[in-house]
């Protein structure tokens, strides 16, 4: 789908430019602020085919994308001007403690989760070069890599000052400023001649205890919120004339010596404070800490809570120079993978063992979204089977006590970035047998316990209806909206639609230029390019009829519509016209997808015999409850 399009239908699907107060996204979904959360049509935008989910939570409207989310991102900002900041709004409803503390992590993190990821891989790929013997630590090339690598965690202070003050509603490059005077060569100098606990300078008398703030996380937050609420109380004071260069001099002035003289030494006391704090609770008991968040990691994900967690891993990098947290969360990543696995295995509709090979693909590489809410949760047992896995096998690394040594987010790379400085031990050899006892668990048991729904070979549509003790009997049968050739989804020369993640279906190369209703309903979207429409039957089957591959190009041309939203049809109605001649010279392909973007209802959907033609209201779908 174009992205320009699928953003400005997310963008009504909030309520509006009008309703939301800032946006950011993440590896897979965008993040809203809306000011009421109301006026969203969350169930509406789950309908929507470019959509994957919609989640609320955390005071975050959150509308799962994909990959591509970074590119509909792109598109939304672009077309409507929507900020990243806004967070202090009048007449907000900012929800509870807990809700705004989700919020703001978020907002601050997710926009350099990428770069964060990339640096964290590349950490555990020198650690491997290492134990390997293939660098040498005093080479020239280990020393780039390795600048490479560390940049964004030395400098943490400057990226997060950036980020942070976008949040927060005040001018970034002021905290950025600020975030860099933390970690300026002459106040690292400041840190390593000083004696420990002792003040060697003093700030109009009152004395300097210097921190050595590279790689800190609260400290800067806590300094660019300081910053931001001065700067918004001066831009109300000054006059405009003065504003724009006397503000960012205040602010540096009061800020930067306040952060050295309390902010600094305060957030850094509680950095400490934490860090030991979470050693202590893992201490106690780490197999059991590995069970309750290898088992549990998920379920964050899925609500967006797992936020709170990542300042925390950062933070015992900061403190300790290692974490035991982010170990933990790889047989949970890898579980989920597992039990796609097993639905691939098990299933034997072509078009699902695509949509859950390609979810295999993005969970090893830590994007679980896809395999979480494309196949595994709406199955129940397999996401179910992939959290016991997760907490099974990450109680073997908490057992073994793993251990990272950079950060990053858990997927494939994480066994380089567990490697110990002193090379391979027990506790690499304990993550590989965790996370592979999490996939191997998570797969066979979703294998053989997980799937009950899925049509044997050599089965017909009768007999599975009448075998199926639990699913109701029914019907419905959807007739060809077009008359053409037949074929089958798998072959549509697009991977959105042949890997069936938009819903079941068939497909059909027109004949004639004409769409009728395929089933008695009412049309419940029709694309403002005229080259898609929606039906919803009857007795709730939700309809795609996407006439062509990326024909919305066309913004409607050599399209006739024939009805609206909300016109209710009978089977047969013509829905709409095109011009065969003029879109193929046009140069798009006119194979036309008929999808059931409610699959998951449904038994099964069983489409007609493909590489045969079918006319108009010729039976196509077959769809068993």
């Amino acid at each position: 789908m174009e992205y320009k399009t699928l953003a400005d239908e997310i963008l009504r699907g909030v309520g509006g430019k009008e309703n939301v107060n800032s946006v950011v996204h993440c590896a897979t979904r965008l993040r809203f602020k809306l000011k009421n959360i109301s006026k969203a049509d969350a169930e509406g935008l789950k309908k929507n085919p470019g959509v994957i989910m919609v989640v609320e939570s955390g005071g975050q409207f959150q509308v799962v994308i994909g990959n591509h989310v970074g590119a509909v991102y792109d598109a939304l900002v672009r077309g409507s001007a929507l900020s990243e900041s806004g967070d202090d709004e009048e007449g907000q409803d900012k929800g509870n403690l807990f809700a705004r503390a989700i919020d703001v992590i978020s907002g601050i993190f997710t926009p350099f989760i990428g770069i964060m990821a990339a640096s964290g891989i590349l950490k555990g790929f020198l650690s491997l070069a290492l134990a390997c013997g293939w660098l040498n630590p005093e080479s020239g090339t280990y020393k780039v890599w390795f600048a490479a690598s560390d940049a964004m965690f030395y400098f943490f202070p400057l990226v997060i000052g950036f980020t942070a003050g976008k949040k927060f509603g005040g001018n970034p490059f002021v905290t950025m400023m600020i975030g860099g005077a933390m970690v300026h060569p002459l106040m690292t100098a400041a840190f390593n001649a000083q004696q420990p606990g002792v003040p060697s300078e003093h700030f109009f008398g009152i004395p300097l205890v210097f921190i050595n703030y590279a790689s800190s996380v609260i400290p800067v937050i806590l300094a660019a919120w300081a910053s931001s609420w001065m700067e918004k109380r001066l831009m109300k004071l000054l006059p405009g004339s003065l504003r724009n260069f006397i503000t960012p001099l205040i602010c540096l002035m009061v800020i930067v010596p306040l952060t050295f003289l309390l902010i600094g030494p305060v957030a850094t006391w509680a950095s400490q404070q934490l860090a030991n704090g979470y050693q202590f609770i893992y201490h106690i008991s780490p197999a059991i800490a590995g069970a309750f968040m290898g088992g549990l990691w998920q379920v964050c994900v899925i609500f967006g809570l797992h936020w709170g967690l990542v300042p925390l891993m950062i933070n015992n990098f900061s403190i300790l120079g290692h974490d035991t947290m982010l170990p933990l969360l790889l047989p949970a990543v890898m579980g989920q993978v597992g039990a796609v696995i097993g639905v691939m295995l098990r299933a034997k509709d072509a078009r699902t063992k695509a949509l859950a090979g390609s979810a295999v693909s993005a969970g090893i590489f830590g994007i679980t979204e896809p395999a979480v809410y494309g196949i595994n949760l709406p199955r129940r047992r397999p996401f179910i089977f992939g959290c016991v896995g997760g907490a099974l096998g990450a109680a073997i690394l908490g057992y073994f006590q793993t251990t990272a040594y950079s950060f990053g987010f858990a997927n494939i790379f994480t066994f380089t970035q567990i490697i110990p400085p002193t090379g391979f031990d027990q506790t690499v050899i304990a993550a590989i047998a965790g996370t592979v006892f999490a996939l191997a668990f998570a797969a066979l048991a979703t294998f053989f316990f997980g799937m009950n729904e899925e049509v044997k070979a050599g089965e017909t549509a009768d007999t599975v209806a009448t075998a199926s003790v639990q699913a109701p009997r029914g019907k419905t049968l959807v007739t060809s909206p077009i008359a053409g050739a037949c074929v089958a989804l798998e072959d549509v020369k697009d991977p959105t639609f042949a890997s069936g993640l938009l819903g079941k279906g068939v497909a059909i190369i027109p004949s004639a230029g004409r769409v009728v209703s395929p089933v008695n309903g009412t049309v419940v979207s029709l694309f403002k390019t005229h080259h898609a429409i929606g039906i919803e039957s009857e007795d709730g089957a939700e309809i795609l009829i996407h006439v062509g591959i990326d024909t919305v190009k066309l913004d409607g041309k050599f399209f006739t519509p024939h009805v609206a939203v909300d016109t209710v049809v009978k089977q047969g109605d013509l829905l709409l016209e095109f011009d065969i001649p003029g879109i193929s010279e046009a140069g798009y392909d006119l194979t036309t997808p008929v999808l059931i973007t409610n699959s998951d209802d449904y038994l099964d959907v069983i489409p007609a015999s493909t590489g045969q033609d079918v006319c108009e209201q010729a039976l196509l779908l077959t769809l068993l409850r």
